[in-house]
Order: C-alpha cells, then sequence, then structure tokens
C-alpha cells in the first residue's frame, strides 16, 4: 500500500479547498514537494486545478524541476488532452499522467492514449459525487455532472486501457471527516486494476479505520499534511503497526 501526496496547484501556489471549492493558498510547491520527498512519501500527484478551465496544463516546468531532487514516481494532471499534453508531462518528468474532464467527454482517447503510452502510464481520475444514493463522475473540478455512475466508468474504464484509478470523494474532499466507505467499498468491487482512495483523511484513525476494513492500493492524502495535522511517518506507522505492507 502506497502513500501518496496529492498536491494542487494554482497560479504558482500550492492550493486546497473543500468539495473542489473555496481553495486557499498553502505555499510553495517546489518546497512542499521537496519536503514531503524527504519525509519519506512514495509517489507525488501533482494537479493543474484550472488546466480543464483555460485549456492548458502549465506544470511542465514544475515536474522538470522537482525531477531533479525528487526520485519517486510523480503523477500529472489537469488539461491534458491531446498527445502533445501528454507528450510534453513525460518529457518533463512524470512518470505517469491522469485524466479526467478529457476521456468524460471522450471516451475513445482514453483508449487511444492506452495504446500509445501503455496502460501503467495512464491514470483516470474519478471526481466522485453521491447523489440519490448513486454515485456518479463529476468533472471540471467537480462542478459538471457526466450522467455517468461511478461503477460504470470504471468497467469501461478498465475495457479502454486504463492503469490505475484514483478515486476522489467531493463530499469528503477537504473535510477531513473521514473516507466516504460506501464510495470506497463499491469502487474496489467494481474495479480490477489498482485503486487510490482519496478524500477526508483528517486523523489516524481514519487511516486505521480504511485499512482494517478495505486494501486500496493506495491512500492519497493532502488537507493533514498541508496544514501539518499528520506527517508522512504516522501514516505508515499505522500501516507497519497493521502489518500492511507498504511501498517506498
Amino acid at each position: 500500500m502506497r502513500v501518496i501526496s496529492k498536491i494542487e496547484i494554482k497560479n504558482d501556489y500550492v492550493v486546497k479547498g473543500i468539495n473542489l471549492e473555496g481553495i486557499r493558498k498553502i505555499g510553495d510547491p517546489e518546497k512542499i514537494a521537496n519536503q514531503y520527498y524527504k519525509d519519506g512519501i512514495d509517489e507525488i500527484i501533482f494537479s493543474d486545478v484550472v488546466a480543464s478551465l483555460y485549456q492548458r496544463n502549465h506544470l511542465y516546468d514544475f515536474i522538470k524541476k522537482f525531477s531533479t531532487n525528487i526520485f519517486v514516481p510523480m503523477t500529472l494532471g489537469g488539461g491534458l488532452s491531446d498527445e502533445q499534453s501528454i507528450n510534453n508531462a513525460l518529457n518533463s518528468g512524470a512518470d505517469k499522467v491522469f485524466f479526467n474532464s478529457s476521456i468524460l467527454k471522450d471516451p475513445k482517447k482514453l483508449q487511444a492514449f492506452s495504446k500509445i503510452y501503455g496502460s501503467q502510464c495512464i491514470v483516470v481520475s474519478i471526481e466522485a459525487k453521491k447523489i440519490d444514493n448513486e454515485y456518479f463522475c463529476f468533472f471540471n473540478s467537480g462542478r459538471e455532472n457526466s450522467k455517468i455512475t461511478v461503477q460504470d466508468w470504471i468497467k469501461k474504464s478498465e475495457d479502454l486501457g486504463c492503469g490505475e484509478f484514483i478515486i476522489t470523494s467531493i463530499d469528503r474532499d477537504g473535510t477531513k471527516k473521514g473516507f466516504d466507505f460506501f464510495l470506497v467499498e463499491n469502487s474496489l468491487k467494481s474495479a480490477q486494476r489498482p485503486v487510490i482512495i482519496s478524500g477526508g483523511a483528517g486523523n489516524l484513525d481514519h487511516i486505521k479505520d480504511l485499512i482494517s476494513s478495505f486494501k486500496p492500493s493506495g491512500i492519497c492524502i493532502s488537507s493533514v499534511l498541508h496544514y501539518n495535522i499528520l506527517t508522512i511517518a504516522d501514516v505508515k506507522k499505522v500501516l507497519l503497526e497493521s502489518k500492511i505492507e507498504y511501498v517506498r
């Protein structure tokens, strides 16, 4: 099980919101990323949170700079929608790329990207929100409902060649109220590929509850690290005490 940090960036600052809204500045991306690496993070996900809105990702230079000092897998996403943007991300030093809006609008792109770059490089990000007891996939930073259920999209994404999922609960994102276990259970039952769970971690009990009930491939955390509520060492200690193997 991997311990993963998600670093969301807007206008050259790390930001964090609640329910993917109301983002506030946290600090300098390079300083924060380097600190998490030194503290033992297993992977880092970098997201340009306004890229889909403006149809571009401006983090390539950041990734190129980070890759000279950070030697854990890095995933980049936000606004990636064609081969050129993927090439830019990978040539900058990213190991994997994630997609949400562009492939929900045109699923054939997911199949094409998987064939060109290999499924191990292609990550599907799912922003899930519960409506009338069903979970739907949202896009454009949680603003628009695709009307596609999470379970259906997981199955279709796997058929089209994705290699991994990041499942984020919009309802729990940034709230520090704990993970959405119904979403976690539904996602893990539906998926055959690795699943990273994101959204809701607020304390060590939330981590313990998650790993005692489920075995996701990775736990993605941001608020608890950004606000110094937990350390990476805290989380890994819980995994060790629970006899859960983690990757470094």
